[in-house]
């Protein structure tokens, strides 16, 4: 049976639809970057995801050619992930997604290396006969962060952020987003197949203790 990120590593696919926190370890993905709205026909969005796949499944394939990746095993395509931020907002407007910057990405296996991902969009490139030279072999450590799993279409996830946001207060947490610690979903539905009210979505933030304030009296006055 082939290997499935989902089922293998649960605690970071499939969490509760309720706040929790995790340590996620450094994962090596497939990347294309972008900006713009995702939901545009024809757009940069939808261009990428293309790319994403034409790259991810030539890899899954490979064990079909003649180019051998050492230590191949068979597995399922990861679902599809986002990395997501816009300019001199804090957190997220849902409101212009115009303004959109991301990073879309799918996981890559441990054992692909540099050399192998090479080989893949080369090879992808003239499969399907399209430039995937926007792909990038792209490594992110989150560490610390909070995840819940929202239930609903994306304009929604306000409400889900808000959990998480009050999930870290009581707890003695607060978020860490920055230029390189991002906002990040999971898509784990089709949304070709699946109504907008049951998509399901990993939302995770990355986050740090919140820092006391030692107020020091003098002694002396």
């Amino acid at each position: 049976m082939a290997f499935d990120f989902k089922k293998e590593y649960k605690e970071f696919y499939m969490p509760k639809n309720k706040p929790e926190i995790v340590t996620v370890p450094k994962m090596n993905y497939i990347a294309v970057r972008g900006k713009g709205n995702p939901n545009e026909e024809g757009g940069a969005y939808r261009q990428a995801i293309s790319v994403l796949y034409a790259v991810a499944y030539t890899l899954k394939m490979s064990y079909k050619t003649d180019y051998k990746i050492e230590g191949f095993f068979e597995y399922v395509v990861p679902p599809l992930e986002g990395f997501w931020w816009q300019e001199d907002v804090s957190g997220v407007d849902y409101g212009n997604k115009d303004s959109f910057h991301w990073i879309s990405v799918i996981r890559l296996p441990d054992f692909v290396s540099k050399e192998d991902f090479a080989w893949a969009v080369e090879t992808a490139a003239k499969k399907k006969k399209t430039d995937c030279s926007s792909a990038e072999f792209f490594t992110v450590d989150e560490g610390l962060c909070v995840q819940i799993m929202h239930i609903g279409a994306f304009d929604d996830e306000p409400k889900s952020v808000a959990l998480m946001d009050a999930y870290l207060e009581a707890k003695g947490y607060e978020n860490d987003l920055t230029d390189t610690r991002l906002h990040h979903e999971i898509y784990l539905s089709d949304a070709r197949k699946v109504v907008p009210e049951k998509w399901k979505t990993v939302i995770r933030h990355p986050i740090r203790h919140k820092e006391v304030k030692i107020i020091s009296h003098s002694l002396w006055s």
